[in-house]
């Protein structure tokens, strides 16, 4: 019978008023966010195809390099496009399981990047700590089971969220302040105590993400002390400029990720669509900059991706 009352004050449909505030500049604000998303989505796609294409990528550090790229399109994909939609009036309602489904592939997509930037610490960590033995470590294998544990991972991590806001009773509330949805934007919809979304949210951003970036650093603080040993000054720029490209991925992802999360519980004085546009900022930013950042940073994607483009640009007939 409860289950029954529980699904009866669910909402059919949410709808997603956008950036409060800010709806006079939505049309604006979609132009941005729509050359954003496209970047994204073409470079992701750029480093993607060339990668599979030439084998001389496939590699373990490239391998993760086209998981990372699969992950940012999930990312952006999962969320910028209906974002667009509540900017261009097209529609901002969302069915209530739509929303559960975007709100799961959002954070699992996320927890799975995290997980992906953490192995190619280690890839970088191994390369230059412990070379001879980087092929053994590295194998087609174990970089297929890394795979597979970062999808594994973020699903375990996300799947409870979805029953957790399905217990919830809702009360027909069903206007979210929000361009996705997201969990406790969910949650704080509902007319009932949400402690344990907000435990549960607050503990697996510190176990997932928040255990990622500590033990990424611990592996560039090795990393950092097997460079400044090294006798050769060329031996040790050319350490450095293999990490530099995945120190900036890292910076990008990290950075308005948890800078959202935190305003989000703490940052009460905060204006609310400072949230909204923190929250929009990291699942564009960095699926739009990394393969910006990679491509300038590594010779050899450059030289892959600019040979790639040059064979699809037909050739001018003089």
């Amino acid at each position: 019978m409860t289950a029954v009352n529980h699904s009866s004050l669910q909402p059919p449909s949410f709808l997603l008023i956008g950036i409060p505030g800010l709806q006079d500049l939505h049309i604006w604000l979609s132009v941005p966010f729509c050359l954003m998303y496209l970047s994204a989505v073409f470079g992701n796609f750029i480093l993607l195809f060339v990668i599979v294409k030439e084998r001389s990528l496939h590699e373990p550090m490239y391998l993760f390099l086209a998981m990372l790229a699969v992950a940012d399109l999930v990312l952006s994909s999962s969320t910028v496009p209906k974002a667009l939609s509540i900017f261009w009036s097209l529609s901002k309602e969302m069915s209530f399981h739509a929303c559960l489904t975007q709100m799961f592939f959002a954070h699992v997509s996320f927890i799975a990047e995290s997980t992906i930037l953490l192995a190619m610490a280690f890839d970088r960590y191994v390369a230059i700590c412990n070379p001879l033995r980087y092929t053994a470590v590295f194998t087609r294998s174990v970089i297929a089971k890394i795979g597979l544990a970062a999808i594994a991972r973020s699903f375990c991590v996300m799947f409870p969220t979805i029953f957790l806001l399905r217990r919830l009773p809702y009360c027909r509330h069903r206007v979210m302040p929000h361009t996705y949805c997201e969990h406790m934007g969910i949650a704080r919809l509902a007319c009932a105590g949400i402690s344990i979304n907000i435990w549960y949210g607050f503990a697996t951003t510190l176990l997932s993400p928040g255990v990622d970036i500590v033990l990424i650093g611990v592996s560039y603080v090795l990393i950092l002390r097997a460079v400044f040993r090294l006798s050769s000054k060329d031996a040790k720029l050319k350490a450095v400029g293999t990490c530099s490209s995945h120190a900036c991925v890292i910076c990008l992802f990290y950075t308005p990720a948890f800078f959202s999360f935190f305003t989000h519980r703490f940052g009460h004085r905060i204006p609310h669509h400072v949230h909204i546009l923190l929250a929009n900022l990291y699942m564009l930013l960095p699926p739009m900059l990394n393969p910006i950042v990679y491509t300038v940073k590594n010779k050899l994607i450059r030289e892959k991706v600019s040979r790639g483009i040059k064979c699809w640009c037909p050739r001018q007939q003089y």
